[in-house]
């Protein structure tokens, strides 16, 4: 069965997410459209339900929705999912559900109904008008004299747009069917859906937040922000010092600093020259432009009223099937840099809003100090705690393991201390001799952290190897040390290029490094040893701008934007290593979980799980992070964690 609902609730579903939405009193769903096993689309106003004793086709579906032998397909199927199991109070299992959107972003195509029924050329697009008609009938209106003071738009106020409402409604479900049976010679591998499956739970279950903590953070901010205004008007006497033009203005023309802009980096670059009032204002202007406020609002709109933030994790929302982050985005959080001491006591003074205290205590600014407890507003519930446990050096791990690198796998299986070893490797010294503080382990580990997907002397310096301390004449001799030290990872960037080149021109499969390059339907697939496949496509040959054959596909820029793009051996590389480590993750959840565990969230490589206090838990955990895997025979995982009431890094 394929379906499409359209709903009204008070609150901003782009704001809130959907589990906050459904808490409205005033949500409902206002149109549901559904087709069983690809025959017409039936639709049914909701709005007039109560009125009929008896109504076919809703019977007919709720016949079909609780059975759990049919399969329940949507494009973004979490929406229906959540909003369904609110409107007839039952649980919707998520292994009953199939999201066409998850299954579109599997084969490299946007996560947009719109987008990838362009993408596509289908004769079915969705209906652009719809985003009128959703404005219409799905959020508050404003009230003017004209509607009569309402704040809200029903059917019986525009009969045409309503029909036209469940027109669209149809179309959305057409499109969709549509999408399904383009994509449906790229079977979804049965882990996989597993794998969605948990997810969906993982969101359903949200993480608690310390309510407390996130109001305090907030009138911090707010009485943080007043002060720094007023003394910003202070210094410069202008009448808004918030506003860059006057700020720059300001800054050159009484300052005589000639900064260009006051972007993050350029601001920062100015502060070691500036002087006197020109630098107090550039540091206040740092302090003005934190984001991490923002954050905390964030929370606020989600939190549900068990105050528990749900809807955090996007399956798929990478190329390489990584998570990514949605709503208060886990993914980018500050790390603390004060002591685990001065966290806790900043938490119960904020929670307190003890601020007096606070400026008495630590001396951080308030700003900073936000910035670094955002992190730590996620908790557990009382009698429990977060187990946080991540792999340890896992692309490093994986990259050697795929390339047969013989030396680093050595490491891997002993002490681990890949720096230290990259840095003896690199300038044949004894790995004993290079501490924690010696330059050789800080060229080691920059050279780790930027080279291994075939980056150079650009890399390093976006990796801040300037900052650390090491000059630009030594940045290629880096990278040369570095490739030299590491024959077969360089012999596997080309091998992947050289296999997805040869497949593209002959259309023949390839093999190489226990990977099948081959094409289907136009697609370069890259298939895993896990089983499932990386797609490009559209792949083509091209020219890179050496005029040198590289791959060309379509995919998302940057921008967000449906573009050409080109692709080379270190890229493929990194897709290929993501990947796999996404791979070893996804398998570790769904061992902790089978094991009675919940698991609360997870960010790139690292676990977050809500466990009892004082219990074995941790070690339960690690275990099953560093357990083998049957189709990565030889790689060796490392799991290493802590627990603590809130989330942290360690």
């Amino acid at each position: 069965m394929s379906i499409d609902i359209e709903t009204y609730s008070s609150t901003d579903l782009s704001k809130s997410g959907v589990y906050k939405y459904i808490e409205a009193e005033d949500f409902e769903i206002l149109i549901l459209a559904y087709s069983i096993d690809g025959g017409t689309v039936s639709v049914i106003d909701m709005t007039t339900l109560d009125k009929e004793p008896y109504h076919a086709d809703f019977e007919t579906f709720k016949i079909a929705l609780f059975d759990p032998d049919i399969k329940k397909y949507a494009f973004n199927a979490n929406f229906e999912r959540v909003c369904l199991a609110k409107h007839f109070n039952r649980e919707m299992p998520p292994n009953e559900w199939t999201c066409t959107m998850v299954n579109a972003t599997r084969i490299g195509l946007p996560a947009s109904l719109e987008k990838v029924g362009q993408v596509l050329n289908l004769q079915n697009q969705k209906d652009t008008a719809g985003k009128n008609l959703i404005k219409y009938f799905s959020v508050p209106c404003k009230p003017t004299k004209a509607n009569g003071g309402r704040n809200r738009n029903l059917p019986q106020h525009a009969p045409d747009k309503w029909q036209q409402f469940m027109d669209y409604c149809i179309r959305d479900v057409e499109v969709e069917m549509t999408i399904a049976e383009k994509i449906k010679d790229f079977p979804v591998p049965k882990l996989e859906q597993a794998y969605w499956s948990l997810d969906q739970r993982i969101n359903d279950r949200g993480i608690k937040l310390s309510k407390a903590l996130m109001l305090g953070a907030n009138e911090l901010d707010r009485q943080s922000k007043d002060e720094l205004f007023k003394k910003a008007i202070q210094i410069t006497g202008l009448e808004n010092p918030n506003s860059p033009t006057q700020l720059l203005e300001w800054l050159n023309d009484e300052q005589g600093l000639d900064i260009p802009n006051l972007q993050k980096k350029t601001v920062q670059d100015y502060l070691e020259i500036a002087t006197g009032k020109a630098k107090q204002m550039l540091e206040i202007r740092l302090q003005m432009s934190k984001t991490s406020v923002k954050k905390y609002n964030k929370m606020h709109d989600m939190m549900c009223s068990d105050e528990r933030v749900r809807g955090l994790f996007q399956f798929y929302g990478a190329g390489t099937g990584r998570w990514a982050g949605r709503g208060v985005q886990l993914q980018n959080l500050t790390k603390h840099y004060i002591s685990d001491t001065e966290l806790e006591i900043a938490r119960e003074l904020i929670k307190d809003q003890a601020f007096d205290d606070l400026d008495l205590l630590l001396d951080v600014h308030p700003q900073d100090l936000l910035s670094q407890l955002v992190r730590t507003t996620f908790t557990a519930e009382a009698g429990f705690e977060l187990a946080v446990s991540d792999f340890s050096a896992i692309e490093a791990r994986v990259i050697a393991w795929y390339a047969k690198e013989q030396w680093r796998l050595d490491v891997f299986n002993t002490h681990g201390k890949i720096y230290e070893a990259s840095a003896s490797q690199m300038f044949g010294v004894p790995v004993e001799s290079i501490t924690k503080g010696d330059p050789l382990r800080q060229k080691g580990k920059v050279s780790e952290l930027a080279l291994g997907y075939q980056g150079g002397p650009g890399a390093l310096k976006a990796m801040g190897a300037l900052e650390m301390g090491i000059e630009e004449s030594e940045l290629q001799g880096l990278v040369d040390s570095w490739r030299n030290a590491n024959p077969n990872i360089v012999d596997f960037w080309k091998a992947c290029q050289d296999a997805a080149i040869n497949t593209v021109r002959s259309r023949k499969t390839h093999h190489t490094h226990g990977l099948r390059f081959y094409m289907k339907k136009g697609f370069l697939m890259i298939e895993l040893p896990s089983g499932r496949s990386l797609a490009y496509p559209k792949a083509q040959l091209s020219e890179n701008e050496w005029g040198g054959v590289v791959v060309q596909y379509r995919g998302l820029n940057t921008n967000r934007k449906w573009s050409v793009l080109k692709t080379y051996g270190g890229k493929l590389v990194e897709n290929i290593v993501q990947a796999t480590a996404r791979d070893l993750l996804a398998i570790s959840m769904l061992r902790i979980e089978k094991a009675g565990y919940k698991i609360v969230g997870h960010v790139h490589d690292e676990v977050i799980v809500e466990v009892p206090k004082n219990s074995d838990s941790l070690r339960e955990i690690e275990m099953l992070m560093s357990k083998p895997v049957k189709w990565a025979e030889g790689l060796n995982l490392n799991s290493d964690g802590f627990t603590s009431p809130f989330y942290m890094k360690d």
